[in-house]
């Protein structure tokens, strides 16, 4: 599938919640929408009960490298070799008549794939303990083609050694807990905060050329909702408090571990209040300067999950950008959002403008409308009936 397209037709309301693009295939009806290296369509083995989640190879045909994975992660895995390569689902997968066979083994480029991922997984339990320290990326960077062969800078290159050759001085970095306390401070303070309960917020989104209406709902403690208005339908991003969802055309997905972890940040309605028992370590770096605000960065870590990377304006101490990651067995996909166009409401600072970006594209909300302390019943944020799963489809669906 073309990523525009894609990115048009679902991607923008997975992007919302920062999900990953792979939930809307993992639907109960099975249907490819996106292709990878190692499989194929949609496997014919009957369901798995409700509360199993089913493994790679029990849901899609031809899989070969990727046994053992949950199902739910193939997509997000394939994204990953999407982001690192560069290219689209037609460069390993066979394009036919009515659209991409998956499982045939036809190209090159899909046995070569296959190759490299066990060359990767090789490398890292042979020579890195297991840890996946080395990825597609760490050689393709975004080419389908790895550069051997250094390139020739058009400048002198920076040294870090002062005058004399005398090794500069790193510069004193501020404590990250500190940090977080004046980024709390900013946006009103813990009590500020819990004065709001919830926050309606209407606008635009601006993507891939097009804008379009859209209306957030957010409820304490952890609730959100987005609903995008599209010229076929709403597209709906949601958490509930426990569980993730989207909606396209009325039929909803319910969101994998990882997406879940990814929306729930995003659904924290105190999360500046609530940011520093999230991650049992912090660290500060030096930041960038982003949009003309100077920077400190303020990375939270805990054993067994990806960090969190948050940019803190050196001067207002308020949050100017976000980096998270989602786990996939071949590396981590990224999603940046930036914050602008802060605004107080009833004594708290809310950003009124954000830029979600991912390595598939962009889009930018702008809020026109906000208002607070409103009555949003809980029921909103509940998904659609799931459809009644279909048994024994046939083959390629």
């Amino acid at each position: 599938m073309n990523r525009n397209r894609w990115f048009w037709i679902g991607g923008l309301a997975l992007a919302i919640a920062l999900a990953i693009t792979g939930a809307r295939a993992q639907s109960n009806s099975g249907g490819g929408a996106a292709g990878h290296a190692d499989s194929g369509g949609s496997s014919t083995a009957g369901s798995a009960a409700a509360d199993a989640p089913k493994m790679a190879e029990e849901q899609f045909k031809n899989i070969k490298v990727l046994k053992g994975v949950p199902a739910e992660q193939v997509f997000p895995a394939m994204q990953f070799i999407t982001a690192s390569l560069g290219v689209e689902c037609e460069y390993c997968h066979v394009r036919g008549e009515k659209g991409m066979e998956f499982e045939k083994d036809d190209k090159k480029t899909k046995q070569t794939a296959r190759k490299m991922m066990e060359m990767m997984f090789a490398i890292n339990k042979d020579n890195f303990e297991g840890h996946r320290d080395v990825t597609c990326y760490s050689c393709h960077r975004g080419a389908a083609d790895p550069v051997a062969t250094p390139i020739i800078s058009d400048e002198e290159p920076k040294h870090e050694a002062g005058p004399g050759g005398v090794e500069a001085a790193k510069p004193v970095l501020p404590d990250a807990n500190q940090l977080l306390d004046k980024y709390l401070a900013a946006v009103g303070g813990a009590a500020a905060l819990q004065k709001v309960s919830s926050r309606v917020e209407k606008g635009e989104i601006s993507a891939n050329g097009h804008d379009l209406p859209i209306e957030v709902y957010a409820k304490a403690p952890d609730k959100r909702i987005s609903i995008m208005h599209m010229p076929n339908g709403d597209s709906i991003t949601a958490f509930d408090g426990k569980q993730g969802w989207l909606s396209n055309g009325g039929h909803a997905h319910m969101m994998s571990a990882a997406e879940n972890d990814a929306v729930r940040i995003d659904a924290d309605f105190y999360f500046a209040q609530h940011v520093k028992a999230l991650y049992t370590k912090f660290t500060t770096l030096p930041g960038e300067t982003i949009d003309g605000h100077d920077t400190w960065l303020v990375v939270g870590r805990s054993e067994g999950h990806p960090p969190l990377r948050l940019y803190l304006d050196k001067e207002s101490g308020l949050l100017v950008r976000l980096i998270r990651y989602a786990e996939t067995p071949l590396g981590r996909n990224p999603t940046q959002i930036d914050y602008a166009d802060y605004r107080e409401a009833d004594g708290v600072k809310i950003p009124y403008k954000w830029t979600l970006a991912r390595p598939g594209g962009r889009f930018t909300i702008q809020v026109t409308d906000v208002q607070q302390n409103v009555s949003v019943e809980d029921a909103k944020f509940n998904p659609p009936p799931m459809p009644p799963t279909p048994e024994n489809k046939p083959a390629g669906h």
